[in-house]
This record gives C-alpha cells, sequence and structure tokens, in this order.
C-alpha cells in the first residue's frame, strides 16, 4: 500500500526488493520444515501453510 492512499510507509524500489526476497526465502524454508517435520501431519501442514501466507506477504503491497 502506498503512503499516497494512507496505506501506511511507502517503500522505494530496493526497499521492496529486499523485502520480497526475504520473505520468499522465509517461506520456502518453512514449507521445507513443513515437509522435514512430515508433510502428513498437522504440525507439517501448519508450517507448509506459514510458508505460503509468508511467501505471498509482498503480493499486497504495491510494488514502487
Amino acid at each position: 500500500m502506498s503512503a499516497e492512499r494512507g496505506g501506511g510507509t511507502a517503500l522505494s524500489g530496493r526497499q521492496y526488493r529486499w523485502l520480497d526476497r526475504a520473505t520468499k526465502l522465509a517461506g520456502v524454508a518453512l514449507i521445507a520444515a513443513g515437509l522435514e517435520v512430515g508433510g502428513g501431519t498437522p504440525a507439517g501442514v501448519a508450517l507448509a501453510a506459514t510458508g505460503v501466507a509468508c511467501g505471498l506477504a509482498t503480493v499486497v503491497i504495491d510494488n514502487p
């Protein structure tokens, strides 16, 4: 969300790219942890779901 629309702090292009990379890497790490725990277990599914949410977190931020 951009600051112009009252959505909070605007990110520069560089900040957005770093945030995007960090959330994608954290998401992949959480998915891998979920698979390591056991993809069919409740804990594994929860970790994987959290990883997907983390990886998609920057989708709702307007790209500068």
